[in-house]
């Protein structure tokens, strides 16, 4: 199947599930005209606008990241424990006030992506040392760096002028700036590590190599492909992008590190590079869809009183009916009269 005709089926499958939400919603009490109000004001009212872009910050930037493992085939699903090692270092030199002032947003950022690269080297030592499987180890590294973040939040670093689980605040020259009175500079990040990603995984020699072990891994290793050196590379940039999320979230939206900041961006992670097919610029369009849907979901839970977990049952919906259409892309359908 061409790939234009795989995109008008996802595209489908997506507006599908979409409808199924609705039917959802409706049910709990959202008349459709309302649902069609909220989804429209995200985009046209500049508040509202304000809040889809600065939640499409790290949700680009998870995608890209999950997008980078699911290319080399290493099953990233700890996203959310790479983001939570990326803030507790970046955290770690705003309270120790490591350099100086104009240079410490810069050494935050450095030590977040050092952190998730770190973190992520483990889970991939254990695959190609020891033969564990990923999925597995990925998903209980995120238990540890959770717990380890709620030690530092209920312990040392708990914030001294409330006594409440989170840290002291970031100091002014922490915090990522805003553009323009309304636009995060965090966008701007987010924009060069989808092009810079795209330029790898599309027009490099490792994004040649990458499509050739993804499509068969054995021939690739028989026709003398550095399998070895460019997955693990490759993961190891996921593990960073991953962290530089973590930073971005606390020192952009939250102000400091608090305990929930990570929460729900491991699944995001997956239904974005999944709709985009792992592709890094398809991923930024698809990351600002699902930031329209956090938003609006927001707006829901406010005015009527839809809890969030309607919210990630709308983004199960749009995983499955995806991850049903690819039958349509996989056979072809036959009519027979008998």
């Amino acid at each position: 199947m061409p790939p234009w005709t795989r995109g008008v089926v996802n595209v489908a499958a997506v507006f599908f599930g979409l409808a199924l939400s609705g039917t959802i919603l409706a049910l709990a009490g959202v008349a459709p005209s309302s649902l069609v109000t909220e989804f429209a004001s995200s985009v046209t009212e500049q508040q509202s606008l304000r809040a889809v872009l600065n939640q499409a910050v790290p949700l680009i930037l998870i995608g890209t990241a999950a997008s980078f493992a699911f290319r080399a085939r290493f099953w990233n699903l700890g996203i959310e424990g790479q983001m939570i090692m990326g803030g507790i270092a970046a955290t770690a030199i705003s309270l120790a006030k490591t350099g100086p002032d104009d240079l410490r947003l810069g050494l935050m950022a450095l030590a977040a992506m050092l952190a998730g690269t770190a973190w992520v080297a483990i889970p991939t030592a254990l695959k190609y040392v020891m033969g564990i499987n990923e999925i597995i180890t990925t998903l209980l590294l995120n238990y540890v760096a959770q717990y380890g973040l709620y030690d530092l939040l209920y312990g040392a670093w708990k914030d001294p002028a409330d006594s409440f689980p989170h840290s002291a605040p970031y100091a002014a020259a922490e915090r990522l700036p805003v553009i323009d009175d309304w636009l995060q500079s965090g966008l701007i990040v987010a924009v060069v590590v989808v092009l810079a990603a795209s330029w790898l995984l599309q027009l490099s020699r490792v994004g040649f190599y990458l499509r050739f072990i993804h499509a068969n891994a054995a021939m690739a290793v028989r026709m003398g492909v550095p399998t070895g050196r460019i997955v693990a590379g490759v993961v190891l940039t996921s593990g960073a992008v991953a962290g530089l999320a973590g930073f971005v979230v606390p020192s952009a939206m939250e102000g400091r590190l608090t305990q929930g900041f990570f929460e729900g961006y491991g699944f995001s992670a997956v239904l974005i590079a999944f709709l985009a097919q792992n592709n890094p610029l398809v991923g930024a369009i698809v990351a600002i869809l699902v930031a329209i849907l956090f938003v609006t979901g927001q707006s829901l839970q406010i005015f009527y009183q839809i809890p969030f977990a309607m919210v990630q049952l709308i983004q199960a919906f749009i995983v499955m009916c995806v991850a049903a259409a690819d039958f349509f892309v996989r056979h072809r359908v036959v009519l027979q009269r008998r």
